[in-house]
C-alpha cells in the first residue's frame, strides 16, 4: 500500500490551509482544515491515476 505524507500549514497573510505534496503532486488550499484534508482525500486518488502511479488503497498521513 503506497504512502503519501501531506504537509498542512496555516498561511497568515492569507488566512486559509494550504496541503502539498510533490510527489503526487498536490496543492490545495481552503478556508477550514476539516474541508481541506476532505478535499485532498477526494483529489488524491485521481492525481495518482493521472500521473501513473498505483492509486488504490493508498495511505495518507497529514502533517500540520
Amino acid at each position: 500500500m503506497p504512502g503519501y505524507k501531506i504537509k498542512v500549514a496555516f498561511d497568515e497573510e492569507a488566512r486559509r490551509w494550504y496541503a502539498l505534496n510533490d510527489a503526487i503532486p498536490i496543492a490545495l488550499e481552503d478556508d477550514a482544515l476539516e474541508t481541506l484534508v476532505q478535499r485532498v482525500r477526494a483529489a488524491v486518488p485521481e492525481m495518482l491515476e493521472l500521473n501513473g502511479k498505483e492509486h488504490e488503497n493508498v495511505q495518507l498521513v497529514f502533517a500540520v
